[in-house]
């Protein structure tokens, strides 16, 4: 075997375990796992971390063993090149030194990297420490560090992110961004031509996995069974490819291996089908098919699918409209932002003759002069439906004159009846700013009135607006409106254009308190559709009191004709 004190750039390609990690892997198994061997998946793994891009996703199942295998290529890795240095970022402190510590006694105890030990005048901390030949160096050779600790002032050739995303540090959007910012940090340490990779298992559709290849990374995804036909429509590219020709293979053979364990010797099909029992479909779902759909679908309530979609007239509506979802209504030329499979659609049918509607509402979620939006949407009401047909923003500008008249420019255009404001701004001062300015424009008289929206939890109340409408397929949406949304937040930061639309908050709200870092245009629809909601149980109580007076009146003019004219008479003197 080379010495590999004295092993230089030349002899590394020869040498079958300095060119080759799943050799050094094999050797680390046998040390430390009572000579077991590396499985399919694990050398998988570890062939991805030799070949793989500067910037790499390597998502596995629960349990694969993906922070050990990185450990050793760790180790691999300063055995080739001794003066590297290599920074362990985790969501926790305990969970980075963890990895070192396991990198520090791989060290320790394989004959091979005796000379990787530290020196008596180097660093020899378990979470930050030198290797043997390393140069002086400001940076140590291994150290570990959580997501919350100073990261600016580390250097860096290889950057490892260790399950850096947790449930309790993702829960929320407002979590998820503030993880998404302190992760672009990583760039300032890592030295020129470094590399970074991450390890780790999503949380939620909005895992910040998922945003990486748009930054980027390259992903990979290793699940615990072979996916089926309709899941790997999710997976996509980022399905190792691994499991690709295997299930190729078995094709060819004329067998369906569909279900079973992409990893026997880790997990077989009996220990997966406990262990889906155990943690139940949609935690078995996330944390060993690395699929959020199921979770998400229901995590979110709101979906684009429950809407109608279709293009309108702001004075009139069809009379009457059905839902469907199937491939003929799909409206592919909008841009959809909702979860993964979800979708717009047209009416599977409607009423070509058209009414008047019989009311048009405003509702304005006001703003101050913060990143928050001042919101306008319009909803109209015909035969028990809800029609959104305009929604307005404008942002940064509070209370300026010039948002007030664009609210009441739009009031004009649609025809509204009534404005309603939420009061969560200057305890009402900006509805008596915007019936100043109605008054003072004097071109369209309408009702302004504070409203009584804003009470509970918001996210709750939201939901249980929206929800029931919306699974009844009650809430129909202009095309127009769903382009302009979509549009609207071009001029935004890029970062922040997706969730600032409507479209997006609709399906990303949760019950859960501050679960969208943005609500501004969701708390405007549902505002609105909130009063036609009041208004029609105000209605169905009225019509209940009109029947029941026509159903007596019914039996007395019944009573009345079977006594003749004469009865009649005595009668309404009794009455």
């Amino acid at each position: 075997m080379t010495n590999l004190k004295s092993s230089t750039a030349l002899n590394v390609q020869a040498d079958p375990i300095l060119s080759n990690f799943k050799n050094f892997l094999f050797l680390v198994w046998k040390q430390f796992l009572d000579g077991k061997l590396p499985t399919p998946v694990q050398y998988d793994i570890a062939d991805f971390l030799q070949h793989g891009p500067k910037r790499s996703v390597i998502e596995a199942f629960r349990g694969v063993g993906k922070s050990w295998v990185t450990s050793a290529f760790v180790v691999w890795c300063l055995l080739r090149n001794p003066n590297l240095n290599i920074l362990v970022v985790s969501a926790s402190k305990q969970r980075s030194d963890d990895f070192s510590i396991f990198t520090m006694r791989i060290i320790l105890e394989m004959p091979m990297c005796a000379h990787l030990r530290p020196g008596p005048d180097q660093r020899s901390s378990m979470i930050a420490f030198d290797v043997g030949p390393a140069a002086a160096s400001h940076a140590p050779s291994v150290k570990s560090l959580g997501i919350n600790s100073q990261i600016a002032g580390s250097r860096a050739d290889v950057l490892i992110a260790d399950d850096i995303e947790v449930p309790n540090n993702s829960d929320t959007q407002i979590k998820r961004d503030l993880l998404g910012e302190k992760v672009k940090e990583f760039d300032a340490v890592l030295k020129p031509g470094g590399r970074i990779i991450y390890l780790g298992t999503p949380q939620s559709e909005q895992s910040l996995y998922n945003v990486l290849p748009e930054r980027g990374y390259i992903m990979r995804v290793w699940p615990a069974r072979y996916p089926t036909e309709a899941q790997l429509a999710k997976y996509g590219p980022r399905l190792a490819p691994m499991i690709t020709k295997a299930l190729a293979a078995a094709a060819d053979r004329g067998e369906d291996i569909a279900g079973r364990s992409t990893d026997p010797q880790r997990f077989s099909d009996t220990d997966l089908s406990e262990r889906e029992l155990s943690y139940g479909r949609s935690g078995f779902a996330l944390q060993f098919m690395l699929d959020t759909s199921l979770s998400d679908a229901d995590k979110f309530p709101l979906k684009l699918s429950d809407l109608i979609v279709m293009p309108m007239d702001i004075n009139r509506a069809p009379k009457a409209l059905s839902w469907a979802s199937g491939q003929d209504q799909r409206i592919d030329h909008l841009q959809a932002v909702g979860l993964p499979g979800d979708g717009y659609y047209r009416p599977m049918w409607y009423d070509k003759d058209s009414l008047p509607y019989e009311g048009s509402v405003m509702f304005v979620d006001p703003s101050g002069r913060g990143g928050d939006e001042t919101v306008w949407a319009v909803v109209k009401h015909l035969h028990g439906n809800l029609f959104l047909t305009a929604l307005g923003c404008a942002r940064n500008k509070g209370y300026d004159k010039t948002v007030l008249r664009d609210i009441l420019k739009c009031a004009a255009k649609q025809k509204v009846n009534k404005i309603l404001v939420e009061p969560n701004f200057g305890d009402g001062m900006f509805a008596q700013l915007l019936r100043n300015e109605a008054q003072a424009l004097n071109v369209y008289k309408v009702e302004i009135e504070d409203s009584d929206w804003a009470k509970n939890q918001k996210e709750v109340r939201i939901i249980d607006t929206l929800e029931p409408i919306m699974n009844q397929h009650r809430l129909i949406v202009d095309e127009a409106v769903i382009d302009w949304d979509y549009k609207s937040t071009e001029a935004y930061a890029r970062e922040e254009q997706t969730y600032m639309r409507l479209m997006y908050q609709l399906t990303r709200l949760t019950a859960q308190r501050g679960s969208l870092a943005k609500d501004d245009r969701v708390d405007a629809l549902a505002g609105a559709v909130a009063y036609w909601i009041e208004f029609l149980a105000r209605n169905d109580k009225t019509s209940a009191k009109q029947m029941q007076e026509d159903a007596l009146q019914a039996e007395l003019d019944k009573f009345l004709d079977f006594f003749g004219d004469g009865a009649q008479g005595s009668a309404l003197r009794f009455f």
